[in-house]
């Protein structure tokens, strides 16, 4: 079964969701969810990534078009991942339906 849709889970620190979707947007996204969440990792964690972890954390879940994942993950990466200060992670999962969506380009009726 060939999957048409993702669903890329973006965590990061609090108040970072908008840096998420701009990221997203600017890759071919069309939207997202924002669920606030909290952290659980460890101190051994901090110093194994050599990061500072705050518990407050925003969980950004974006469908995509499977075509563009990777664009998607990549542009969340640069633009939101460990590196920068909203520390985020991001994984893409295969969906199996989708039901809800609004055509990518609505036609004009003349």
């Amino acid at each position: 079964m060939e999957h048409t849709h993702e669903m890329i889970v973006c965590i990061v620190n609090n108040g970072f969701s908008e840096a998420v979707m701009d990221a997203a947007k600017a890759a071919g996204a069309r939207g997202g969810t924002v669920i606030n969440a909290r952290g659980t990792a460890d101190k051994e964690a901090e110093k194994f990534f050599n990061i500072s972890i705050q518990p407050e954390k925003e969980m950004v879940l974006i469908l995509v078009k499977s075509e563009i994942r990777d664009t998607v993950l990549h542009a969340l990466y640069k633009g939101a991942g460990l590196g920068t200060p909203a520390q985020g992670i991001a994984f893409a999962a295969p969906v199996d339906a989708v039901v809800g969506l609004s055509p990518e380009k609505a036609e004009e009726v003349s």
